[in-house]
């Protein structure tokens, strides 16, 4: 039989439990300036076909990376600029002069830094850009992603699945899957690149630990 106390401890637990699942986000901007907002508008045009006069995107879809890099400086460094660096990645490099980023970075113990505001579009997955949130996460296959990145991960997904009408959660090597979808906007059909980020185990991880979501991957288009 329960009493005044253990019910009040009971609840106590909960809250405090639900506390702890709630999510921290640290805001750390990019520059998102007027040659970013002027090559982003025409990436959007060139890219998928969309003329805007704002550089937005309506989410739909959530796609993990890892940056390939062991740092969050130097990813976060990377990513500051508006233009790739010259000579940079040149087998991007001569499809834009757009920088590349994303809207999210996971830092190796799990703190989510916020790269620019959530609905800004960022240049991190061909195709499908214009309605997919990025979520970078420092790390590689040789460098593992961490047990506290793929819980920040989890609730970084369900805190933007609250917000926006997120149907898909994919991990970056899956994107070229999208290709014969609606989903898909590329004009040029043979502009495609090898990924294997954030790797198949850490996506059947994630995807374990939020069944509850039914988000859609790329089998159930």
């Amino acid at each position: 039989m329960l009493t005044k106390f253990n019910l009040f401890f009971l609840l106590l637990i909960s809250y405090v439990t639900v506390q702890a699942q709630q999510i921290k986000i640290v805001d750390k901007p990019i520059s998102y300036d007027s040659t970013r907002i002027k090559l982003s508008l025409q990436y959007l045009k060139e890219r998928h076909g969309i003329t805007q006069t704002a550089p937005t995107i309506t989410p739909k879809i959530i796609v993990l990376h890892w940056t390939a890099a062991k740092t969050f400086s130097s990813t976060f460094n990377a990513f500051y600029p508006a233009k790739l660096p010259n000579g940079d990645r040149k087998d991007i490099a001569q499809v834009s002069a757009l920088n590349t980023s994303s809207q999210f970075l996971i830092d190796r113990d799990g703190t989510i830094y916020r790269l620019m505001p959530e609905n800004y579009f960022a240049r991190h997955v061909i195709g499908l850009n214009y309605c997919a949130i990025g979520v970078e996460n420092v790390g590689s296959a040789d460098f593992p992603l961490t047990d506290a990145q793929l819980k920040a991960n989890e609730l970084l997904v369900r805190y933007l699945c609250k917000k926006y009408n997120i149907e898909y959660l994919i991990g970056h090597y899956e994107y070229a899957k999208f290709k014969n979808t609606p989903l898909w906007k590329e004009t040029d059909p043979n502009y495609l690149t090898g990924k294997n980020d954030p790797g198949a185990d850490f996506m059947l991880n994630i995807r374990n630990n939020m069944k509850d979501l039914k988000l859609k991957g790329v089998s159930n288009n």
